[in-house]
This record gives C-alpha cells, structure tokens and sequence, in this order.
C-alpha cells in the first residue's frame, strides 16, 4: 500500500506558486445533499446537488513583492483559482491536480502572531467549481 507524507504540496493562488510558504493545506470537496423523498418512499431519498468546496491552507508571511501578502491582500472579496497537488509541480496519476476556479475569499488576517513567533496567514477559500486532473 502506497502512502505519503506531506512534504512537497503545490499551492498556486490566483496563478502565483505559493507553495515555498504554504505549511498546511486541506481541499474538502463535497456536493450537496437534495432531498428527492416523495409519497409512498419509506426512507429519504437525494441526488447530488451543487459543489460545496473549500480549500484551507496556511502560509508563513511575508510581505515582499509577489509572495503571500501582496498576492492575498487585493483577492479579500473577491474569487480567484486555487491549484493544489499533493507532491510537487507535475501532474500524474499518482499527483493528482485539484484546480479550484471561482474561489471566494472572504476575509485575511495579514498581521497574526504572538511575541517571538513567526508571523502566519489562515486562509479559508469557499465555493468555486473543483477539477482534478491526473495528466
């Protein structure tokens, strides 16, 4: 049985690669649950309805040209495209791309931390439409 270990994800935000300050990521990929139950049905019934998406990943800060803070900063109300893989920049069967378009960022936190410790960013992106790719 083949496993891993998160050690080399790829992040791209609004086609900037983030992923040297990326630390933790989580795509949660979900449709939603419609009830189709009708008369004479002895239980509930659904089907698939709208993507329910959300992309979590947490950043080192920094607010140089081109990397976390000046990418994220002018996103906050806004959608974008997301693009995660689990192990490096090469799509494959085995690395697959998850590609999150119209990826709504509600809110950032810019400034976050406490005396001595390194500076982070928390992201939660929602909604938007996920393709996966494996070539």
């Amino acid at each position: 049985m083949a496993v891993l270990a998160l050690t080399n994800a790829y992040v791209s935000v609004n086609s900037v690669v983030l992923s040297d300050h990326a630390t933790s990521v989580t795509v949660n990929y979900e449709i939603d649950s419609v009830e189709v139950t009708a008369f004479g049905d002895s239980g509930h019934k659904f089907t698939g309805g709208l993507q329910n998406n959300s992309i979590d990943v947490e950043f080192n800060q920094d607010f140089a040209a081109s990397n976390v803070e000046a990418t994220i900063y002018p996103l906050v109300g806004t959608t974008t495209t997301v693009v995660i893989k689990p192990n490096g920049s090469t799509t494959s069967a085995t690395n697959p791309s998850y590609t999150i378009t119209n990826a709504y960022l509600a809110a950032s936190n810019p400034v976050a931390g406490a005396v001595g410790e390194l500076a982070k960013m928390s992201l939660t992106f929602t909604g938007g439409t996920i393709a996966k790719a494996v070539a």
